[in-house]
């Protein structure tokens, strides 16, 4: 169960850092004919990164509301909200901007029940 959790943030992690790298050089000027695109680009670069930090930082023998529950949602709404970013940065229809949202409210969800759980361990 532990490697299992580790590997997800570990993936999590790494892809961060290689879209990262790769929007920075090789999709340069690419996403110089949008000029927002860098700007989303760097977006789902960060929120990626950070919720990997965060899946990873969770004690994966913890409790399972303290450990699955954020780290599912952290997982889902930071691929949610980064792929489609990064997709309209690349030039994919701005309607798929819609669904960020979703991705963003599952991170939130993720911290709330980080939260929730953590009140219900002091109990």
């Amino acid at each position: 169960m532990a490697n299992r959790h580790w590997v997800t943030a570990g993936i999590m992690g790494a892809m961060a850092i290689a879209l990262g790298a790769f929007g920075a050089h090789a999709l340069k000027p690419k996403l110089a004919l949008i000029p927002e695109a860098s700007g989303w680009w760097n977006t789902a670069t960060l929120y990626l990164l950070v919720h990997a930090l965060a899946v990873g930082a969770i004690n994966p023998k913890s409790s399972p509301s303290l450990c699955f529950y954020p780290k599912w949602f952290w997982f889902f709404g930071s691929v949610i909200f980064s792929s489609t970013l990064y997709a309209i940065s690349l030039g994919a229809p701005r309607w798929l901007g819609a669904i960020t949202p979703l991705g963003g409210l599952l991170m939130i969800l993720g911290w709330l029940s980080l939260v929730w759980a953590a009140r219900e361990e002091k109990s």
